[in-house]
C-alpha cells in the first residue's frame, strides 16, 4: 500500500506520524535557533569560519573522534562478536560495565579518564615514562573520547553480529572455510551497515564530549571547550557563530554516510 494512502486509510499511522513529528519539529526548532540569525549575517559568519583557530580546533575534533573510532573499531568489534556469539559465566557484568558510560555524569566519566591517563594514573605512568603524554595533548583528547564513545560502537555492533544467522558461519565451515574466513567473509560483509552506523554513532558522540575531554586536555582547544570559551568571553553572537558551523559540517556528513549505507550489508533471510 502506498504510504499516501496508508495515511489516509490508517488513523494510526496518522496518530503516530503527529507524535514522532513532535520530536523532529523539536530538533528542526533548535536548529533554526541557531540558522536563521547566523544565515543573516554571512560576512560576520564566514570572517568566524575563517579564523585559525576555529579551523585548527575543527580539524583537531575531527581527527580526534576519527582515531578514536579507529580504536573502537578495532578493539571494539571482537568484543562485540564475542558478547553476540557467546553466553559464558559473567556476561552480564561485562556487559554491564561496557554500558557503564552511558549513565555517568560526564564530569565523573572525566575524572575516571584522568586518574587513568594522569602522569602518575594506571595507565598514564608508563605512557609517560616513554615520553607519551595525555594531560593536556592529543592523546588525552581521544582517550576521553573512546571511553564514552564505548557502548555507543560496542552495544550497536552487537546487535549487529547478531542479526546475521550462524547457520552462515557454520555453513561456511563446513565448506573448508576457517574460522577467520567466515567471520571475515559472511559475517564482517552482512554487519558491514551496523558497523557504519555504529561508527557514526560513536564518532558523533566522541566529537560531542565536552566535560570528560577537558578534564584532561582543555589545551588544545576541542570544539566543544571553543564553544564554552567563545560564550564566557564573547556571549550568545561569539558562541552560535562557531555552534553553527560545527552544526552544518555534522548534519551534511550524517545525511551523506545515511544515503551512502541506506542498502550496504542487508541481509535477505526470505532466500
Amino acid at each position: 500500500m502506498p504510504v499516501s494512502s496508508r495515511f489516509q486509510h490508517d488513523p494510526l499511522v496518522l496518530v503516530f506520524a503527529i507524535a514522532g513529528g513532535s520530536l523532529v519539529a523539536l530538533i528542526l526548532l533548535a536548529v533554526l535557533t541557531i540558522a536563521v540569525p547566523e544565515l543573516a549575517n554571512p560576512f560576520h559568519l564566514a570572517s568566524v569560519a575563517g579564523e585559525p583557530g576555529v579551523v585548527d580546533s575543527l580539524l583537531l575534533t575531527f581527527l580526534a573522534g576519527f582515531v578514536a573510532v579507529l580504536i573502537l573499531a578495532l578493539l571494539g568489534t571482537p568484543l562485540a562478536y564475542l558478547l553476540a556469539r557467546n553466553d559464558f559465566t559473567g556476561k552480564a557484568v561485562i556487559e554491564g560495565l561496557i554500558d557503564i558510560p552511558l549513565i555517568l555524569p560526564h564530569t565523573v566519566a572525566g575524572l575516571m579518564v584522568y586518574f587513568l591517563f594522569m602522569s602518575r594514573g594506571v595507565i598514564g605512568a608508563p605512557f609517560s615514562e616513554m615520553g607519551v603524554f595525555f594531560e593536556e595533548a592529543f592523546p588525552g583528547i581521544v582517550a576521553a573520547m573512546v571511553f564514552v564513545a564505548i557502548p555507543y560502537y560496542v552495544d550497536g555492533v552487537r546487535e549487529g553480529f547478531g542479526t546475521v544467522p550462524v547457520r552462515l558461519e557454520h555453513v561456511a565451515r563446513t565448506l573448508g572455510a576457517t574460522w577467520w574466513q567466515a567471520f571475515t567473509r559472511i559475517v564482517l560483509p552482512l554487519t558491514s551497515r551496523h558497523l557504519v552506523s555504529c561508527a557514526l554513532v560513536a564518532w558523533g558522540r566522541a566529537i560531542g564530549e565536552f566535560a570528560a575531554v577537558v578534564m584532561i586536555a582543555y589545551f588544545p582547544m576541542v570544539i566543544s571547550a571553543l564553544i564554552y570559551q567563545r560564550f564566557a568571553t564573547g556571549g550568545i553572537a561569539e558562541s552560535r557563530s562557531v555552534a553553527f558551523i560545527m552544526l552544518v559540517l555534522c548534519l551534511a556528513l550524517f545525511i551523506g554516510i545515511r544515503v551512502l549505507t541506506k542498502h550496504l550489508g542487508r541481509y535477505d533471510d526470505t532466500a
